[in-house]
């Protein structure tokens, strides 16, 4: 049985392969399905300027493919193809992470730093299963590595100021590398006050505080063996969330891994990484600081990951293979407390996630083929088992009065492929993925969603939500003028959605009512993009994209969270000292919303931001200065991703500052 599975997985991995994406580039290339948005400080771009010290949110909305879902000033929730994270992979250095929030106030790139990262790889669809199964793709935050440089000691002090919101930001970086032993410790801290939105409107409870620390050390084995231990601790505290009935008193994080190191280009195994990690995330939400609420609640959650995965790289011929097997053990319990304003009342306590053991392990291969110098092909494919157990009889009894036939255990076999095909700069792929449903989707108890004002219950009878992709892009150049065009297709089967249930009585004060998580027969969910280029001289650029996108669901309604046009365009000016970028951004009408779900039409908006770089050498040391105006002329907007119509920031001055010595 076994071999025959081994030798299906070589036909398919030799027969099934179509197209190989280019190598990573700093900027952004759309004739890639991986994206790779470069965030390492020490670099001043010259392609959509960014502060040095921005957050990775604000890195992570410049892809064209991602949205940042904003409930606040603080841990925006990415989503790619206009698919949320549940939909999504999202990985720390290919460790698997999940958030403690029921709410999703603390995504996963809420708990690492710029400074902690060399870059973010985005893959839509299938080529985002290297870590894990999705549907709507992947993001792996990948740390930024030190070397055997055998350079010494070297270190780095940040600072940064907005005006907006009175955001202070400061930093240190200190590195020793030697021939066999290097070490890397940065530590970063980041406080704001309120801010305001356009015309000067003070936006309550958007302030927040948090810090990072991160510690990397290495030691060579032997020429081509290495060990590695990484170590993050993040730490958020007073987090506002204006868009939420609830703010957090604390998001609090530890990741830890350690790794081996194999490096042999002489060799058909050309390199193999193995890593053991465990994390730990404990959130807490309450109400504390909100002067009325109809009951005060604290609803505090944890979640705890062990994993493992080991990753080998293989060439022969004209294939480069790439094997990745991996697997995680995680449990993830939340709870609520309501206590009544009448104190002569007792206290109602129920479990929001009733210690859900999530168990998975699975194997991932890629083949990618170079047929000549034109042409490559290329597949992936993953299969993986996957069950989640009830830990809390409570928590089967409660999910049962809803569903009766939950069991304590609940199996899945889950499988994902995808293929590509490229000829020039044209690439066209197809995909196959299925993935299990969340923790709250499938256990959730009376989970208050403010965006429809409905409170969720999980459903562990769901079926594996299933999408088939298409996807294509081209590329054009005309001299100094480069044109793109980039569209994905999705047809999602068992789409998980919350549908509303009559005859439920919600548990929340002034909530609509209930809905259960259910399945729609299927979902479409299509994009376009359309990039361009295009250079006046070496000193001068101009680029723009524009986007489209469309959701529907099966019973006929529009999807929620779906973009309307979008645009941006920007003109650079670029010397080697110094940069400097206009830009214009914003959204179209978004006409296409869903009320069934909670949404309402937002207009249209355009908003303007001035950016400035210097490099300034000092002798042997360099200060990075990043300079400039956001929202120039203070428009007050939103976008169809704030939730519940929060405003975005005004005018904001910021100044960066990166001493390198």
């Amino acid at each position: 049985m076994k071999k025959g599975i081994i030798i299906n997985i070589g036909l398919f991995c030799s027969c099934f392969c179509f197209g190989q994406e280019s190598a990573p580039k700093p900027e952004k290339d759309t004739t890639q399905l991986k994206e790779v948005i470069v965030v390492a400080q020490r670099k001043l771009s010259n392609y959509r300027q960014e502060k040095t010290l921005s957050s990775i949110d604000t890195y992570l909305e410049k892809a064209n493919r991602v949205t940042m879902i904003k409930r606040g000033n603080y841990a925006w929730e990415p989503s790619i193809n206009n698919m949320v994270s549940d939909r999504l992979n999202v990985t720390i250095d290919g460790m698997q992470i999940f958030g403690a929030c029921t709410d999703k106030m603390d995504p996963i790139t809420s708990y690492v730093d710029v400074s902690n990262l060399e870059k973010v790889i985005i893959a839509s669809g299938q080529e985002g299963t290297e870590n894990g199964h999705c549907v709507g793709g992947g993001i792996n935050l990948k740390v930024n590595p030190s070397k055997f440089k055998n350079s010494g000691l070297n270190s780095s002090v940040d600072l940064g100021y907005e005006t907006n919101g009175n955001y202070k930001i400061a930093g240190l970086d200190l590195e020793y590398s030697g021939e066999t032993f290097y070490a890397n410790t940065d530590f970063i801290f980041r406080k704001s006050d309120n801010y305001d939105a356009g015309g000067n409107n003070e936006v309550l409870y958007s302030q927040f505080q948090k810090f990072n620390i991160s510690f990397l050390g290495g030691y060579k084995l032997q020429d081509n063996h290495t060990l590695e231990t990484h170590i993050i601790y993040d730490k958020a505290t007073d987090v506002g969330y204006p868009a939420l009935p609830m703010d957090v008193s604390l998001a609090e994080a530890l990741i830890t891994s350690v790794s081996h190191h194999y490096q042999n280009t002489a060799n058909t195994l050309t390199s193999l990484e193995t890593k053991l990690y465990f994390n730990t995330i404990t959130h807490i939400m309450d109400d504390s600081n909100r002067p009325d609420v109809p009951i005060r609640m604290d609803m505090p959650g944890w979640s705890d990951t062990y994993g493992f995965y080991s990753k080998g790289n293989f060439r022969f011929k004209k294939h480069n293979l790439l094997v990745n097997v991996n697997g995680f053990y995680n449990r993830s319990l939340a709870e609520m407390t309501m206590y009544p304003n009448d104190t002569n009342q007792p206290a109602m306590f129920m479990y929001t996630w009733p210690d859900i053991r999530t168990l998975y392990t699975g194997i991932y291969f890629k083949d990618d083929i170079t047929l000549n110098d034109k042409e490559r092909i290329s597949g992936t494919f993953r299969m993986g088992y996957h069950s989640n157990t009830v830990a809390k009889q409570e928590g089967i009894e409660s999910l049962q009065i809803f569903h009766p036939d939950t069991q304590k255990t609940r199996d899945r076999f889950l499988t994902s492929m995808s293929g590509q095909y490229s000829k020039n700069n044209t690439i066209i792929g197809i995909g196959y993925g299925e993935r299990a449903p969340s923790v709250s989707e499938g256990y959730g108890f009376f989970l208050f969603n403010s965006f429809d004002n409905y409170d969720y219950i999980g459903n562990p009878n769901l079926k594996n939500e299933k999408a088939i992709e298409f996807n294509a892009s081209t590329k054009f150049k005309f001299k100094t003028l480069n044109f793109e065009v980039a569209s994905s297709f999705f047809y999602l089967s068992n789409y998980i959605i919350g549908e509303i249930d009559p005859l439920a009585n919600s548990m929340t004060i002034g909530a609509n009512g209930v809905r259960l998580y259910q399945a729609l027969d299927h979902a479409v969910i299509f994009d376009v993009f359309l990039n361009s280029n295009y250079k006046f001289s070496e000193k001068l650029s101009l680029n723009s994209c524009i986007g489209y996108n469309y959701g529907r669901g099966s019973n006929d309604k529009n999807l929620p969270l779906i973009s309307p046009f979008s645009y941006l365009a920007e003109i650079n000016y670029s010397i080697p000292k110094f940069n400097a970028s206009l830009q214009l951004e914003g959204n179209g009408n978004q006409s296409n919303y869903s009320s069934f779900y909670g949404e309402n039409e937002t207009p249209a908006y355009g908003v303007l931001h001035l950016n400035f770089g210097n490099i300034f050498y000092l002798q042997s040391n360099k200060l990075i200065l990043k300079y400039g105006v956001e929202n120039l002329l203070d428009t007050n907007y939103s976008t169809y991703a704030d939730w519940n119509n929060i405003a975005r920031q005004g005018r904001n001055l910021y100044l960066n500052a990166s001493f390198l010595f």
